[in-house]
């Protein structure tokens, strides 16, 4: 009896896998072909503005209009990331259809006219209102529309980067600082893979990095890591975990403060755009405006550039987060991530130079491990070293992320964040 009891349940498991893949297919295919328009929009406006640089001067402008566009079809859509984490904990009003639209629009044109952003916010909040909405059409309950937010989520963050399994896990474990969520993990594995599948048949391709440091010169046969190198990645690790506090609590405090201090409220993306132009030009370079992936200039500070052994600026980690927290804290819209991979890899390359350590593995470090801090999600950036940069080094990709993600504090990127286990456990 208790054996055919098994089975029962195992069926009702097999039922449910397919019921999941189902309802997941059409979303995957929406927010897959989504993501791939995003994607392609975004590469387009990138060289528009790189070609037409008096475009910055129009940042101001650009920053009124945003505003008014979620003033007048926004709803509760301005919340983006956090109202998505909300729903998922208290299910409630929802996540209105308008956010998809909205913020792929203001995303583009944040990008367009110089802003400092990302991509990954606009991904996700796509994922997650064409979810809510599919769900509303197919009347699920409650419990399910979690899920399938979840599956949101990951399926926008999965296409976005060309990372599945990070995805997947990045949406089970950023609802809740020290606890993922086993309750979608099939289902959100399947939404990531399927939409990232989705993206790449439209012919988006993503950038390629490459760690290249061979670790050949190990003592004892046993042991597979450099106890020196070992310990400069836990050095890096703790400056890479403050790099995340200092952004998450630069972000905050310059949102807080402009509503504190600027009124009326169309004023504030005014004044932060008035702020970046003046800071391009005490500068002297556009190196630390949009994505930042790549540099127009061959000797410019990129992303991509981090990972090379040619000389960047030390501080051009610091002008990024500054930029990125004035950009996104007032008023523009975009993703956190990709500004947070540049603050890393740059970062990263700097701690290399300082401690006589390999430039492209530190880079690497940086990219992951500022990010892990920052949205307190250190597995899946450990899981997205190793899609994006292979399995030989996923120990220091690991040490790199954990320490990042203690010294980081609780102060993320995402207020709708909980906190389920503290990272100091005398803190309640």
């Amino acid at each position: 009896m208790k054996y055919l009891r098994y089975s029962v349940e195992q069926l009702k498991i097999a039922y449910q896998l397919i019921r999941w893949t189902l309802i997941i297919i059409p979303v995957s295919l929406v927010v897959g072909s989504l993501v791939a328009l995003f994607l392609w929009l975004l590469e387009q406006v990138t060289l528009i503005r790189q070609e037409h640089g008096w475009l910055l001067y129009l940042l101001p402008l650009a920053g009124v209009l945003i505003y008014f566009l979620y003033k007048k079809l926004g709803s509760n859509a301005e919340a983006g990331n956090n109202l998505i984490m909300d729903e998922i904990h208290e299910p409630g009003g929802g996540v209105p259809a308008s956010m998809a639209p909205l913020v792929l629009a203001t995303t583009i044109i944040t990008h367009l006219f110089g802003g400092s952003a990302g991509r990954e916010g606009t991904a996700v909040q796509i994922g997650g209102s064409m979810a809510n909405m599919l769900a509303r059409w197919m009347r699920l309950s409650s419990a399910d529309v979690r899920i399938i937010l979840m599956t949101g989520i990951a399926a926008g963050f999965g296409a976005v980067f060309g990372t599945p399994l990070t995805g997947a896990v990045f949406a089970l474990e950023v609802l809740a600082i020290g606890l993922i969520r086993y309750d979608a993990l099939i289902p959100c594995l399947i939404a990531a893979v399927f939409a990232d599948i989705v993206c790449s048949a439209w012919g988006i391709h993503h950038t390629h990095y490459q760690i290249l440091f061979d670790q050949s010169n190990i003592v004892f046969h046993f042991v597979h890591f450099d106890f020196l190198l070992l310990a400069k990645v836990i050095v890096g690790g703790v400056a890479f975990g403050l790099a995340s506090y200092l952004f998450s609590i630069c972000i905050h405090n310059i949102k807080a403060g402009a509503k504190r201090w600027i009124r009326p409220a169309w004023l504030i993306p005014v004044a932060g755009g008035i702020i970046i132009i003046a800071a391009v030009h005490l500068l002297g370079t556009r190196d630390y405006i949009g994505l930042g992936v790549t540099s127009p200039d061959p000797g410019g500070v990129s992303i991509v550039s981090a990972f090379s052994n040619t000389p960047i600026s030390s501080w051009g980690w610091l002008w990024k987060l500054l930029l990125t927290a004035i950009t996104l804290g007032m008023g523009f819209k975009g993703g956190e991530v990709t500004p947070l991979f540049f603050i890393g890899a740059t970062l990263g390359h700097t701690l290399a130079v300082l401690l006589g350590a390999p430039v492209d593995l530190f880079a690497g470090l940086g990219f992951i491990a500022v990010f892990a801090g920052a949205t307190n999600t250190p597995i899946a950036c450990t899981l997205m070293g190793i899609e994006l940069f292979g399995t030989s080094h996923v120990l220091y990709f690991a040490v790199a992320c954990f320490t990042a993600y203690y010294f980081s504090g609780h102060a993320g990127i995402y207020s709708a964040q909980r906190i389920a286990v503290p990272k100091n456990h005398h803190i309640d």
